[in-house]
């Protein structure tokens, strides 16, 4: 009787380390993989050395040398943008203060 239990409890220890070991060896693995960044990506330490030729209009998106975007900059800087009709204005306004109202009031129907 003895003999049984201790070949069980011995098969029982044996399978908890193989187990254990399993488990601890094929999450390592994946992990490893999983940390390993695309091979299409460049480095940051490239990225940060690299000097920055062109850029976008702030306006429309389309791409400008770095003479261009200083111009557009400074235009930007002096011209001051467009103001909107005053009606225009006070149609915003009201439309956020009903957005308002409608948060603390959601029962009200105006």
């Amino acid at each position: 009787m003895r003999r049984v239990k201790t070949k069980k409890s011995i098969k029982l220890l044996c399978l908890i380390i193989i187990s254990t070991t399993l488990i601890a060896l094929s999450s390592y693995w994946r992990s490893a993989a999983i940390a390993l960044p695309p091979p299409e990506d460049t480095p940051e330490e490239i990225l940060r050395t690299k000097i920055i030729i062109e850029a976008r209009s702030p306006i429309d998106g389309r791409f400008l040398t770095a003479a261009e975007y200083v111009q557009l900059q400074a235009q930007l800087q002096e011209v001051p943008p467009p103001k909107l009709d005053p009606k225009i204005r006070e149609q915003i306004f009201l439309l956020r203060l009903r957005k308002t109202l409608f948060q603390f009031f959601p029962f009200l129907k105006f």
